[in-house]
């Protein structure tokens, strides 16, 4: 599906598709909702409130994965993105309990494999409390600037959504350059995140041989 068809869904239906879109392309949806606010088809509040509680209920969904599924193949499948075996939970628990707040946003950040360092949270059993207060700020951050580039797009476009699609190109320049810059972002702090952890597994290694 292309971004005009998406566009157009999204201007047909509204809230409604906005849920299963975003499941498949959170960042993205995110910024394209965001310019059609500008022309008044969202409200930019209840945009952030919906992609907060968004963030919420997925990272819950993958918590709980990890908590009562560790062991499954699904969980397992997804740990291994980022390396984890069963020999490595030691490790992700340090990681998750002495660094939580960077763990947090690198990883949610983290091309492709946020999921995969949600999903060890749960089966580490990272506490709940401090779990959802890194992840809530992490949300507010990621979902509070996409929707603000969106929404000053949409203004720098005219505001107006005749506006927008007539100058549907300009829309296309706008979403390829975040989407680019979010994508080469989030690499990098996949590579960070994957250097702390083999980090943490050193000093782990180290303190069992002393």
């Amino acid at each position: 599906m292309d971004m005009g068809s998406i566009t157009h869904l999204i201007i047909d239906y509204r809230y409604w598709v906005l849920v299963p879109l975003s499941m498949l392309e959170g960042p993205i949806v995110a910024f394209v909702a965001g310019t059609l606010a500008a022309s008044g088809y969202f409200s930019i509040v209840g945009l952030g409130i919906f992609f907060f509680l968004r963030d919420i209920f997925m990272d819950a969904g993958y918590y709980a994965l990890g908590y009562f599924g560790g062991r499954t193949q699904l969980a397992q499948k997804l740990m291994h993105k980022i390396g984890v075996r069963q020999e490595h939970m030691e490790e992700i628990r340090i990681l998750w309990e002495k660094h939580a707040g960077e763990t947090m946003f690198f990883g949610k950040l983290s091309y492709g494999i946020a999921s995969s360092f949600i999903v060890a949270a749960g089966t580490v059993r990272m506490s709940l409390v401090r779990f959802f207060a890194y992840g809530a700020l992490v949300a507010i951050l990621q979902y509070g600037v996409l929707l603000m580039l969106g929404y000053y797009f949409g203004n720098a476009l005219g505001g107006k959504i005749s506006t927008i699609l007539s100058h549907f190109q300009y829309a296309i320049a706008g979403i390829a350059l975040v989407a680019t810059g979010y994508y080469f972002f989030s690499r990098a702090m996949r590579r960070k995140l994957l250097k702390e952890e083999e980090k943490v597994a050193e000093e782990y290694l180290h303190d069992k041989s002393v």
